[in-house]
């Protein structure tokens, strides 16, 4: 959008090229030719096509319809394309556009970030040829800002079971596809079918794309280690996209002949109608027969065709009375129908000067300070459409109700915001419920994504007038300033990397989630969105291999069944809520079954319970584990009890015991050798009592590409898997080593839940499901108000850090225990040989003790000693 578009001063590709334009209009007008310029300005959005500079058709069900001209191809049906006369008229059409766009997307609750916006310039130039003939020279600029498209990998939507349910990527996904199909073509590939027809923007762009055009394509690329895969793919699209080869011709011929054909093919499109529309179907020799069709079939097929006989005659009217039209009509016609409107924007802007007023945050700075609202003195009504009397200031989206809130100017000297009961209101992130007084800058939230900034140039408060100026209120700071309000920490001072990283996630998510709950409360879904921060360690990554994320959990209002969602599963399932929410507004039939319904979980898929993290260091000194461990959740808060149990054992299985004396000291001379060990998970304890059903754990040794799994057991929350899994390395690596001394081994705890729809809340005998959502939300919200709904990552990190401590010293204490019983062994041989009055001892004895092949440093050198005292008159004891 900023390449195209551009912002402030910083003009984009769209406004340059259109003043260019009439620069090179300037330089070569001597009066023998005529340059006309029009103007048209769309937006498709979820395959819906609006028209920007029409605002009473955004309006229509379904959008402007696309159809198909046999020789102008595809075109937007009712599309109003504006005679203009210069950049600044140019200009002035595409602010408003711009203006429109806002207030739809907010109205819809769309995001603007997945629209697709198409200014098309068509210029013509009118004008003698050699031969004294009049003739039109006509070609079509098509300015186009895609949306941008969204990480498909690291989505998390990858394996939703809605994933392709939304048609918000289609148009972009099917762009890729026919990029694809013919730079497969202009590289020779025979048989290629061109899927221009899979979407309406690759409708809208065929000539563009594949025909007679120049196309320049414009790739914008992150510098961000975290976007190297998308980088990566959009350079492989915009590669592909280079190897199109299209051939421009100048679209030139004579006026009379263009009039002239015009009429003769209306005069046989009017024949065709006059006899029914026959469609004659011509059997080809040996064919096989045509089906039989019923009478309803032939009627349809002839409506149809009639239909399409009778828009194509209209549209040829309509051309033909514009080129029969002089341009100075058409230059009058359009500042006829514009003049009102500008006259009526001009007034207002001059107004905003001195007057009170509200301007529109957007999170597309496009979109930012499009949309006013004049502050008039007395009392300001703002509802929605659907109270009586009509409020002053008219919102449409979620949340918004009849009478959300009341401003009251005072002389344009005090404003007060008087919010509706139970209506979301929110001033500077806070919520008010009572009389509050505005001030200039201040941020005001209406419903859920209604966000608007105070301008109030008499404010009594100079200091707070003065305090932020209008560039420095931004989208991303009134989205900070919720969730600082909402309990995260939204400070950027001293905060590292991943912490920013965090609090941008959050501020791209808290206004989303909101929408997800407003539209759940509207239609009345039962469910509940929270946010989830997730460490690494709870994702079962490992430390230092990740940052934490945002995640999503929906909460069903009804039960415990609760799901975690990735940020970008969340954003699929959203659009999804979007394209119901929107239907259900506009009355048609909304809601769909459970399984296609974005609000709807399935209550007998498989959740993850817990992890557990297993430090595996005792097996580096050749020494057994057998550890109770607790299973944390992503909020680090224990689901139960997982006995976890590591034993080295022989090639054949064989557990090594005491008596194998295999304790090694020194990790690093283990490096080249074969280890073995068996892995037990004994059993469960304490698992909640919705995880009862296919109870089982997974987890992956090292380098494993597939988690090993025990087998899934029902009817209790104690489980006993008695599982047991020889575990075999043929070398041991310096690599292995590492994880085995500092990563931990991760065992993922998984169930079905079971899930009840229990009775009442506070001693009620209402059955949940008779509530309304709000009310729900309103009781849930009461509950837990003593509780966060967020976790502590760093509360989790703490944890781990405490009992990866506790296994260094577990295992310390086992080498403690080896080494002193080895010096028992030997105290005792020094009391054998003083009882016998001797004054040595055998170094086979001593060996024999010390037999163990990598023996601690202390046994060492008492071993080194022994052997100095057989050669030497030395008295033992000296050992001690």
């Amino acid at each position: 959008s900023y390449s195209m578009v551009g912002y402030g001063s910083n003009k984009g590709i769209v406004p340059v090229t259109c003043e260019e334009l009439f620069k090179g209009i300037e330089a070569k007008n001597d009066g023998s030719v005529e340059y006309q310029v029009s103007l048209s300005m769309l937006e498709i959005y979820n395959e819906q096509v609006r028209d920007l500079l029409n605002f009473q058709s955004m309006k229509q069900k379904g959008g402007l319809k696309v159809r198909e001209n046999p020789k102008k191809g595809f075109y937007v049906d009712n599309l109003l394309t504006v005679p203009v006369k210069s950049y600044s008229e140019i200009d002035q059409r595409i602010q408003e556009g711009t203006r429109n766009r806002t207030v739809a997307s907010t109205n819809m609750n769309a995001t603007s970030s997945r629209a697709h916006t198409v200014v098309a310039v068509a210029f013509k130039q009118k004008g003698k040829n050699e031969a004294g003939q009049e003739t039109t020279k006509a070609s079509t600029i098509n300015l186009v800002d895609l949306a941008g498209s969204e990480r498909a990998d690291s989505t998390g939507a990858t394996g939703d079971r809605l994933k392709e349910g939304s048609a918000i990527n289609q148009s972009l996904s099917m762009l890729g596809n026919v990029i694809k199909a013919l730079a497969d073509a202009s590289n020779g590939k025979k048989g290629i079918l061109i899927p221009y027809r899979d979407s309406v923007l690759t409708k809208l762009l065929k000539n563009a794309l594949g025909g007679n055009s120049k196309t320049i394509m414009i790739a914008a690329l992150s510098p961000a280690d975290i976007n190297f895969e998308e980088t990566l793919s959009t350079l492989r699209f915009a590669d592909r996209a280079k190897s199109i080869k299209t051939q421009a011709v100048v679209n030139e011929s004579p006026t009379e002949k263009l009039i002239r054909e015009l009429r003769e093919e209306n005069q046989r499109l009017m024949d065709q109608l006059k006899v029914g529309g026959v469609i004659t179907i011509t059997q080809e020799p040996g064919a096989a027969p045509a089906p039989v069709q019923t009478e309803e079939e032939k009627l349809r097929i002839k409506k149809e065709y009639e239909e399409q006989l009778a828009r194509t005659m209209a549209e040829n009217e309509k051309e033909l009375g514009e080129i029969e039209q002089s341009w100075k009509q058409k230059l009058a016609d359009a500042q006829q129908m514009f003049q009102g409107r500008d006259q009526d924007e001009q007034k207002k802007k001059e107004e905003r000067l001195c007057r009170p007023h509200l301007w529109n945050l957007n999170e597309d700075p496009q979109l930012t300070n499009m949309v006013h609202h004049i502050l008039d003195n007395g009392v300001q009504r703002i509802g929605n459409s659907k109270a009586d009397p009509q409020p002053d200031i008219i919102l449409i989206g979620l949340s918004i109700q009849r009478d959300h809130a009341t401003v009251v100017n005072e002389d344009d000297h005090q404003l007060v915001l008087q919010p509706g009961s139970s209506a979301k209101v929110l001033v500077n992130g806070e919520t008010v419920t009572t009389d509050t007084a505005l001030h200039h800058n201040d941020r005001v939230l209406f419903g859920s994504n209604h966000l608007y900034v105070v301008h109030h140039p008499k404010d009594v408060d100079v200091s707070q007038k003065a305090a932020a100026s209008p560039e420095s209120i931004t989208y991303d700071l009134a989205q900070a300033e919720i969730a600082k309000n909402s309990g995260f920490d939204m400070d950027v001072q001293g905060k590292s990397k991943e912490d920013l990283l965090i609090q941008e996630d959050l501020m791209t998510i808290l206004p989303m989630i909101g929408e997800a709950n407003a539209m759940s409360q509207e239609l009345d879904k039962k469910v509940k969105f929270e946010v989830a921060l997730v460490s690494p360690q709870a994702r079962g990554i490992g430390k230092g291999k990740g940052r934490t994320e945002v995640f999503v959990k929906m909460k069903s209002l009804l039960n415990d069944g609760d799901w975690l969602w990735s940020r970008n599963q969340f954003l699929n399932r959203k659009f999804l809520m979007q394209e119901m929410y929107q239907k259900y507004v506009d009355g048609e039939k909304w809601d769909k079954p459970p399984d296609s319904d974005p609000f709807h979980e399935a209550p007998n898929q498989s959740t993850k319970v817990g992890s557990v993290h297993v430090y595996l260091q005792s097996l580096t000194y050749m020494l057994d584990l057998d550890e109770n461990l607790s299973i944390t959740n992503y909020q680090g808060n224990e689901e139960g009890r997982l006995q976890v149990m590591a034993v080295p054992c022989h090639e054949n299985g064989q557990e090594v015991t005491d008596d194998d004396d295999l304790f090694v000291e020194d990790p690093n001379e283990l490096v080249g050798q074969r280890l073995d060990f068996k892995l037990k998970l004994p059993y469960a304890r304490g698992l909640g009592s919705k995880y009862t059903e296919d109870v089982y754990c997974r987890y992956k040794f090292f380098l494993d590409d597939d988690y090993k799994s025990t087998k899934k057991l029902s009817g209790t929350s104690n489980p006993d898997f008695n599982y047991v899994q020889q575990i075999t390395c043929e070398a041991v690596t310096p690599q292995m080593l590492d994880f085995l001394a500092l990563q931990p081994m991760v065992i993922e705890v998984w169930a079905t839940q079971k899930i009840d729809t229990p009775k009442g809340s506070s001693g009620s005998g209402v059955l949940k499901h008779h509530l309304t959502t709000r009310d729900l939300m309103t009781e849930d919200a009461v509950r837990r108000s003593a509780s966060s709904l967020t976790c502590a990552p760093d509360a989790f990190l703490d944890k781990e850090e405490k009992y990866q401590l506790k296994c260094e010293l577990a295992a310390a204490h086992r080498r403690e225990q080896r080494t002193k019983s080895k010096l028992d062994r030997i105290r005792k041989l020094v009391e054998k040989a003083k009882a016998a009055k001797s004054d040595t001892v055998l170094v086979e004895e001593l060996e024999a003790i010390l037999s163990s092949k990598m023996a601690f440093r202390g046994a060492a050198r008492a071993a080194l000693l022994a052997q100095q005292a057989a050669n030497s008159p030395t008295k033992v004891c000296s050992l001690m």
